[in-house]
């Protein structure tokens, strides 16, 4: 039998434990043997509180000293903790001893994923990462290796669980955005301090991602277009639900014209029939438009231990057959020739909510100004509340940055008391 691959592993909590339990489970040693073809030996588990008990570890692995776990002949290091710094020299630290790394970090890999692989290259080690995005959902593994030939025009999806959920609730049951929070909260779903979730800056993280593997985009801590779902009110998602759509915050990659890129976060007005528009819950979801293979989509569980870990586990299988066989995997390559293109130059259909006077003259004033910027109407709903209306547009599509002159423009005005609401819309040909 070939000698044991060792594991080491960085992290004891959900998605750490989930993994050892994964590789204890006597019944499916035989599958790991096969898949790895050899036998995997866990050899430690680097935690920070050797006080705290953690379900299904042996205490006789947990350690608090990284670098000796690092240290100890390693075959691949498992990374599972979080965090960005220390996580950046706990890998690199691996990587320079020839060591291979997988992790689930997604900030990391976005800020520094570039640099890691090269690394990893020259040390004739792998990195590999599925679990940074979309939980146990492969699109990593997809478009690494089953479409690598394939020319993606796009990959648009659904990559916060907590997000989805939010937006879901305010769907079915008409919470508004803070009741919906606060029972995320309480379910587990959202943390205590949201932010990270429901500002998008998650989504961006693993937007970089998917837009490396599908362009050839560089990891190296690039800002994204970024918009959350603070701002998205009950009122928005029942006017949506009667025009025939359904919020959902989208992370997007996509070329434009035969050398831009656009990578952008925000909510999104989709299509009931739009098959994203059906992704409810905590569930992720990507959608990948390939000028051959047409449109594809994978759909699963986007965080939590037991999902996220079973990720883990096949980029460990994967990283444990190249040990044996004694290669690495080539990193991803980078086209130099692309350019990002800012989300200002982008047509798109939109929804826009004005709050103004309810007096004669207003709405000729309102539209006045559309027509100025060349962002033409497609059709207004206005609803009276006393001496106030609510004017609901949808436009036909025009540019990001006219329709952002426009909303200038209209909150400068007397008759107006704010535009509440700027959400793209999503057609019906799927854009």
């Amino acid at each position: 039998m070939e000698r044991p691959v060792r594991v080491g592993v960085i992290g004891g909590g959900f998605v750490g434990s989930a993994l050892v339990e994964l590789l204890n489970d006597p019944e499916r040693h035989e599958a790991l043997v096969d898949a790895a073809t050899a036998p995997l030996e866990l050899v430690g588990v680097a935690v920070r509180d050797l006080s705290k008990s953690r379900r299904g570890i042996d205490s006789a692995l947990l350690t608090t000293d990284v670098e000796k776990l690092i240290d100890s002949d390693l075959d691949v290091l498992v990374e599972v903790a979080g965090g960005v710094e220390s996580a950046r020299t706990y890998i690199e630290s691996a990587l320079k001893r020839g060591v291979s790394v997988v992790t689930a970090n997604k900030a990391l890999m976005a800020d520094s994923g570039t640099q890691l692989a090269q690394l990893a290259h020259e040390h004739e080690a792998d990195l590999f990462y599925e679990a940074a995005v979309g939980g146990a959902i492969p699109i990593l593994r997809a478009l690494r290796s089953s479409l690598a030939g394939e020319r993606i025009e796009r990959v648009m999806g659904i990559v916060n669980g907590t997000t989805n959920y939010i937006l879901t609730q305010m769907t079915r049951e008409g919470s508004d955005y803070a009741s919906a929070l606060a029972e995320a909260q309480a379910l587990g779903f959202a943390e205590a301090d949201p932010t990270a979730d429901v500002e998008g800056f998650d989504a961006a993280a693993k937007v970089q991602i998917l837009s490396t593997l599908a362009f050839g985009t560089r990891l190296s801590g690039d800002e994204i277009a970024r918009e959350g779902i603070t701002g998205v009110r009950d009122v928005d998602v029942e006017f949506a639900r009667r025009s025939g759509y359904v919020i959902k915050l989208l992370g997007v990659a996509e070329r434009v014209g035969p050398f831009g890129v656009s990578r952008r976060v925000h909510p999104a007005m989709i299509p009931s029939s739009h098959p994203l528009a059906t992704v409810n819950g905590a569930m992720n979801a990507v959608f990948v438009e390939g000028v051959k293979s047409g449109p594809l989509m994978w759909l699963g569980q986007g965080a939590g231990g037991a999902p996220t870990a079973t990720a883990v586990l096949g980029d460990l299988l994967d990283a444990a057959r190249n040990r044996i066989s004694g290669r690495h995997d080539v990193p991803f390559s980078g086209d130099l020739s692309l350019r990002y293109v800012d989300a200002g130059e982008l047509p798109s259909a939109f929804y826009l909510s004005v709050d103004v006077l309810d007096r004669p003259g207003v709405l000729a004033v309102v539209a006045g100004v559309f027509g100025r910027h060349d962002v033409s109407i497609r059709s207004m709903e206005q609803a009276g509340f006393g001496d106030e209306a609510r004017l609901s547009f949808l436009t036909h599509h025009a540019l990001q940055l006219n329709v952002s002159a426009t909303v200038t423009e209209l909150t400068a005005l007397d008759s107006v008391d704010s535009v509440s609401a700027c959400i793209r819309v999503i057609d019906a040909s799927f854009e």
